[in-house]
């Protein structure tokens, strides 16, 4: 039997062995990019993964940054580009990379179309271990 489940449900108890997220944390930013956390330490406080949805605006870049953390990225629409310890990668829809804890990178969207994509970080992000440098 299968049928939909809200989180209003009266039977969504925490005996459950399932968590349905439908209400992500909002990430605050000021450069245009939407952050939507499902799981993570702002979401549930998990600091073992963080899962996000994200829309990078074309033209849209940070600041290098050397992550405490693993992080997975899979393109759903759109293209990413990333420079790698000085090697710049550009991801489409459909591709995905995993970048190692403690490598120098820059993330950015250089391009015209908004790119839509899920971040996964293991351990979970936090603004304390993504060390950003400065501007």
């Amino acid at each position: 039997m299968v049928r939909a489940v809200n989180s209003n449900d009266n039977d969504m108890k925490e005996n459950k062995k399932f968590t349905i997220q439908n209400s992500p944390f909002i990430v605050p930013t000021d450069d245009g990019k939407i952050i939507k956390e499902h799981f993570g330490l702002a979401t549930n406080g998990n600091s073992d993964i963080s899962i996000a949805h994200m829309v990078a605006p074309a033209g849209w870049s940070e600041p290098f940054q050397t992550p405490d953390f693993d992080e997975y990225t899979f393109v759903i629409k759109g293209k990413k580009q990333f420079i790698i310890d000085g090697e710049t990668i550009v991801l489409k829809a459909g591709e995905s990379i995993k970048v190692k804890k403690n490598t120098r990178l820059q993330y950015s969207n250089p391009f015209t179309e908004p790119c839509e994509y899920i971040a996964i970080c293991m351990p979970a992000f936090s603004v304390d271990s993504v060390n950003r440098e400065d501007k």
